[in-house]
């Protein structure tokens, strides 16, 4: 937007065209992660009842119970699958809920996008006098903490989903890039989804190709878990906002525990936002006149 306004366009033109930007990018990514699954889910389904059985026929007892978890996963992920594809997942009413929601917040990104500018001056309307300085530092922060975390969180679930699709297709595990698409999505809720996506390709490579493809899967798995943990989120997220990996598993567990798998993908940018408030409120706190003077030398 702010290029577009450089180059001679108007606030609201540039607000349009940046909106209608947004809307093709979202649209194309869910298109292309809706199409990989659909496309991938019976290969995938498939593979999660074959490697059930073979860790029933191995394992005895155990290997049953583990079926039995297996088989649940497949059973989940088929329906799902099969609603995506068909394109009915509860009804009319869900669609047309989910068109409106998409229209309203279109909307609030528009007008964002070309009020943005006045809201500085409508914080300090609603909030005069001294506090109105600190209201104002605290929402820049808490919008550049949840920006930053989104960013950096999309880009590094592109990296590791592109980089575990290319290890099955050399693999030639089927189903590759429904998997793929499944280690992108799973990013958004840390560890758990990491560890959920990460399991399924393990165990479909199991089906397909027996002890030494699922190893050969896991090994791909790990690396692209060691090299976003060693290189791409100390790169990446400290650039943006750094949250520690307990406030993380702890925003995860509340938000699925309120919400559900919305919860659970709302929690962490949320967190975000807040540890940003939180760490603009302790800046502010040490810098004020009064904390200078409780600290400052006697005789000073």
């Amino acid at each position: 937007m702010p290029w577009l306004m450089k180059h001679g366009a108007s606030r609201a033109l540039a607000a349009g065209l940046t909106c209608a930007g947004l809307v093709v990018l979202v649209c194309g990514a869910l298109v292309a992660v809706i199409h990989s699954l659909s496309e991938s889910a019976g290969k995938i389904a498939d593979g999660l009842a074959d490697a059930g059985d073979e860790l029933a026929d191995r394992f005895g007892p155990a290997g049953r119970q583990l079926q039995s978890a297996v088989d649940g996963m497949s059973d989940a992920g088929a329906t799902v699958a099969r609603s995506v594809a068909s394109g009915v997942v509860s009804g009319l009413s869900l669609a047309t809920e989910v068109l409106a929601i998409f229209v309203l917040a279109l909307a609030l990104v528009y007008l964002f996008l070309r009020d943005g500018h006045r809201s500085e001056a409508f914080a300090r309307h609603l909030v005069p006098g001294a506090q109105a300085d600190t209201a104002v530092a605290c929402g820049r922060r808490a919008y550049h903490s949840l920006a930053g975390f989104m960013q950096g969180t999309t880009l590094i679930a592109l990296i590791d989903s592109l980089l575990i699709f290319t290890g099955l297709v050399i693999l030639d595990v089927p189903g590759a890039a429904g998997l793929g698409a499944l280690v992108f999505m799973g990013a958004y809720i840390p560890f758990v989804g990491a560890f959920l996506s990460g399991l399924v390709a393990v165990l479909v490579a199991f089906a397909h190709g027996g002890t030494s493809t699922a190893l050969w899967a896991l090994g791909v798995v790990l690396v692209v878990q060691a090299i976003e943990g060693n290189f791409l989120q100390p790169f990446i997220q400290s650039r943006t906002v750094s949250l520690h990996p307990a406030t993380i598993m702890m925003s995860v567990a509340a938000g699925a525990s309120i919400a559900g798998v919305l919860g659970a993908l709302l929690a962490v940018p949320l967190a975000a936002a807040g540890v940003g408030i939180v760490e603009e409120l302790r800046t502010r706190a040490a810098t004020t006149p009064e904390n200078e003077s409780t600290h400052r030398p006697p005789g000073a």
